[in-house]
């Protein structure tokens, strides 16, 4: 081993945990308490450099307990290898760990697995990134053709996307992308909001929240909905007083129906206009999700975040099942496998519309968003990043909304660091907000018992 010759010499991981769930932030019909959490991991180097790669999965609280030892499990694999020949390229480390059978045995490619496997492979994105000095979306767009196409996996999906199709549609992303890139870097990338729509929130809060996401720039924002009906009634109509008639407000059902009461309970707030319903029902149901966009058309259908790999993306693409794909950055198997659900989403027509629900989710997605209308789509039409305003700062290049855009980055990277004094105060359970809240509990119930 040389100084020329880095290897990666540690894979060491943390459970983060944020008490979100008190002022009930996150909260939707299906997850009533989330505490916004990281199944975190650093990958470290004996590199003269320095650097590290740094990635997460998300996951509302004690997924982490899973998730921390699924990517515990990896360790081996990894820990050893070549940065330089991880970096050149990053499909390597992906298709030894998705290959690996007995982790296959698991999945194969599709739950905790498979998003441990993204962590990593996100990291190593990352470290590469910051080895080449760009932010990752910059990486991504200036990477040739071929050698994108050939960081994708096509097993599964070669009836949809071939390697052939793959770089075409690449080549013809670079048609205009110098011009794009400046309307990137002075105006950012268009997002909307989800901060006014938790469904714990109080009406006065949604208003307001509304209300102050309007006067920050954002055309829409999103509404939890799915627990009661009369409820979401009287909460679509404030909201859509607080925003009127020109602001989009889409609904987010986040899986809570079946096809037809999703059918129903959609038609039901129809005269809110609303621009989209999100996950209204199982991400499993392919052919559910194509039933129900027939049955509540003009209103779109909208899915993504829970569906667990490109060969689900593909088959909803085909059956046209949805009007508004949702990529998630940590659902799947990492940068490797959301560049296949790009071009999928690019070669069958639809607008890419990530989910960032969560923390961390805005930092990474910003990156594939962008990279999608530079080298990708070429297009703004129709397409936004979600936006939430919890976590940020304990990031080291946290996300930059202006006027309602998110601002490109310019640090190298993928965004995915996270503040060391961050780390520190929120590490389960020994942290330091941790042990504080857990050490009062347990006075609290040693004081309840000694009065009972």
């Amino acid at each position: 081993m040389t100084a020329s010759d880095p290897r990666i010499t540690a894979l060491d991981t943390y459970d983060i945990r944020f008490p979100t769930s008190r002022e009930l932030d996150g909260s939707d019909a299906m997850n009533p308490d989330p505490d916004y959490s990281a199944a975190y991991l650093v990958l470290r180097t004996d590199a003269q450099d320095g650097l590290e790669g740094h990635g997460f999965t998300f996951t509302i609280g004690r997924g982490n307990d899973v998730q921390v030892a699924a990517i515990n499990t990896l360790r081996a694999q990894v820990v050893g290898r070549s940065v330089t020949e991880l970096c050149a390229d990053p499909g390597s480390i992906s298709r030894d760990l998705i290959g690996d059978s007995q982790l296959r045995w698991l999945g194969p490619e599709k739950g905790v697995m498979h998003m441990a496997i993204g962590a990593v492979v996100n990291a190593v994105w990352d470290l590469a990134a910051k080895r080449e000095g760009k932010p990752l979306w910059q990486l991504l767009a200036d990477a040739e053709p071929e050698w994108l196409a050939d960081q994708i996996d096509y097993r599964y999906i070669e009836d949809a996307l071939t390697r052939e199709e793959a770089v075409a549609i690449l080549r013809r992303g670079r048609a205009g992308r110098a011009a794009r890139e400046q309307v990137l870097l002075a105006r950012g990338y268009p997002a909307y909001t989800t901060s006014p729509g938790w469904l714990g929130y109080s009406d006065e809060k949604l208003t307001r929240l509304a209300r102050e996401a309007v006067a920050d720039g954002y055309t829409q924002i999103k509404l939890k909905v799915g627990a009661d009906l009369d409820d979401d009634i009287r909460r679509l109509r404030a909201a859509r007083a607080a925003v009127g008639p020109d602001v989009r407000i889409a609904i987010d059902a986040n899986q809570r129906w079946n096809v037809d009461e999703a059918v129903a309970w959609t038609t039901a707030l129809a005269e809110f206009d609303p621009y989209w319903i999100e996950e209204p029902t199982s991400p499993d149901d392919i052919l559910g999700h194509a039933a129900i966009r027939t049955r509540v058309a003009p209103i779109r259908v909208a899915t993504g975040e829970h569906v667990q790999n490109r060969i689900v993306f593909k088959q909803l693409l085909q059956a046209g099942s949805l009007d508004v794909l949702q990529l998630d950055s940590a659902r799947v198997g990492g940068v490797n496998e959301n560049l296949a659900i790009l071009l999928l989403a690019a070669k069958f027509g639809v607008p890419v519309c990530p989910h960032a629900g969560g923390v961390g989710l805005c930092e990474l997605v910003q990156h594939l968003s962008m990279f999608d209308y530079l080298a990708v789509s070429g297009s703004l039409e129709n397409r936004m990043i979600e936006f939430v305003d919890h976590l940020h700062e304990h990031f080291t290049d946290p996300v930059v909304m202006r006027d309602g855009h998110y601002a490109a980055p310019t640090a190298p990277g993928f965004s995915a660091q996270m503040k060391s004094e961050s780390m520190a105060r929120f590490t389960y359970p020994d942290g330091e907000f941790w042990a504080a809240d857990l050490a009062a509990t347990a006075d609290a119930a040693e004081g309840r018992e000694a009065v009972a």
